[in-house]
């Protein structure tokens, strides 16, 4: 007779919480359990997340996954509805969608707006830029009881200014297009919002677009209508918005995050801010750290394997719509050792980290990133060396997305 005990039945697919949340302990826990995990998506929609940093890494550069939708084998099925709050992540048209000589075509353009010397031109303005929004953050600090949202007044007019700069956006449109990105990049809105979302975002940059054709500048968007008119294969009208769209999305939102998040990183490790004030560590060293420790984006849709992929143990089934898990590979001890949960400065190799990717679709805007982001912290905290939270660290209120990793406000006092 067998008197074996049966094997353990798998552990459920983790269910994404739609409304968000701070995503650690329960990425601890999928790590525990393998580089690669089964999820449910908003709607019952069967996915797979990679977790691990090495299987992160040899997934966001392997010839046989896929960005393009043609390969989302439930999308094609006709098994995801039109209202789905993460339809937009697969089937918009542009850079993030496109693969390879598609991608090319599309990356080569773009690509002239973030070289090393472009990014340098933007620094006096990014410094110009800084400095008046501290003025402000000050002025609405003493106007408001010295409590101010550091997010709303500062983290996300920087990167807004920087990007529609870039792209000749006038700043009329800037609070309705980060309005607009904050519900696209949501995971826990309903069909009739997420439509109308998309639709007006289009409107808006319909709108930008047409302003640039009638009067042409120094900027992205002008050169794209440019191509698109010279050689008609360069851009799709549909591919023209869907890049601006993308582009203005992860412009800004991803490096509001990084302020943020590296903000409030500092303010809770006091000894860390002391080393980045007295020299002992640089700002660049902040942001890395931020990057690996907490990344403002922490699962990032989609990618399709084209084959069935055998992956850091699992295989993920071809079709398969699959996260790009960011925010659990930044703290993965096998890549990060024992203590990847701390925030550290001084740590050697941050650099590793994949918060900007990794591969053909690497985050084109990386230089820019970094430039906004150690430039503002290091104005900030020369300023304001004795800012703090206004209110506990787990009581500030997180972004309701399981995509961006960050918080919805953050209160801070400039000086003790």
């Amino acid at each position: 007779m067998n008197t074996s005990s049966p094997d353990p039945a798998p552990a459920p697919p983790h269910r994404l919480d739609p409304a968000g949340g701070c995503p650690h302990a329960s990425n601890a826990r999928l790590l525990a359990q393998g580089a690669v995990a089964p999820v449910v998506l908003p709607g019952g929609v069967q996915g797979m997340a990679v977790l691990g940093h090495d299987a992160l890494k040899e997934f966001l550069a392997h010839p046989e996954v896929a960005k393009n939708a043609r390969h989302f084998a439930a999308l094609q099925a006709g098994e995801i509805a039109d209202g789905w709050p993460l339809r937009t992540f697969a089937t918009v048209q542009g850079m993030t969608t496109a693969d390879g000589a598609d991608h090319r075509r599309l990356r080569a353009l773009m690509s002239k707006a973030f070289t090393a010397r472009r990014v340098e031109e933007l620094r006096p303005r990014t410094v110009e830029l800084t400095e008046r929004l501290l003025n402000g953050l000050e002025a609405a600090a003493a106007a408001e009881d010295g409590v101010v949202d550091l997010r709303t007044h500062f983290a996300l007019p920087l990167p807004m200014g920087v990007i529609c700069e870039l792209l000749g956006v006038d700043e009329a449109h800037h609070d309705r297009l980060h309005d607009l990105s904050s519900r696209i990049v949501a995971t826990d809105i309903g069909p009739a919002e997420v439509m109308a979302a998309n639709r007006e975002m289009v409107e808006t940059l319909g709108a930008v677009v047409a302003a640039r054709t009638a009067d042409p500048g120094d900027d992205l968007t002008s050169a794209m209508i440019a191509a698109r008119e010279q050689d008609g294969d360069r851009f799709s009208p549909h591919e023209l918005i869907g890049t601006l769209m993308l582009t203005v999305i992860a412009g800004h939102e991803t490096t509001l995050n990084l302020i943020t998040n590296a903000v409030r990183a500092l303010c809770t490790h006091r000894d860390q801010l002391g080393l980045a004030l007295s020299g002992g560590a640089s700002w660049a060293d902040v942001v890395e750290e931020t990057l690996r420790w907490d990344s403002p984006v922490s699962y990032f849709p989609f990618r399709y394997p084209t084959r069935d992929l055998p992956l850091g143990g699992t295989v993920i089934p071809r079709g398969t719509p699959v996260l790009a898990g960011y925010s659990a590979a930044g703290r993965d001890t096998r890549a990060h050792g024992p203590d990847a949960a701390r925030f550290d400065i001084t740590r050697t190799g941050a650099s590793r980290h994949l918060s900007l990717g990794h591969g053909a679709h690497y985050c084109m805007g990386a230089p820019l990133a970094r430039l906004e982001s150690t430039t503002a912290l290091e104005q900030l905290f020369t300023r304001f060396p004795a800012l703090d939270l206004a209110v506990p660290e787990p009581e500030l209120p997180r972004h309701a997305s399981f995509v961006g990793n960050s918080v919805r406000k953050l209160p801070v006092r400039l000086t003790g």
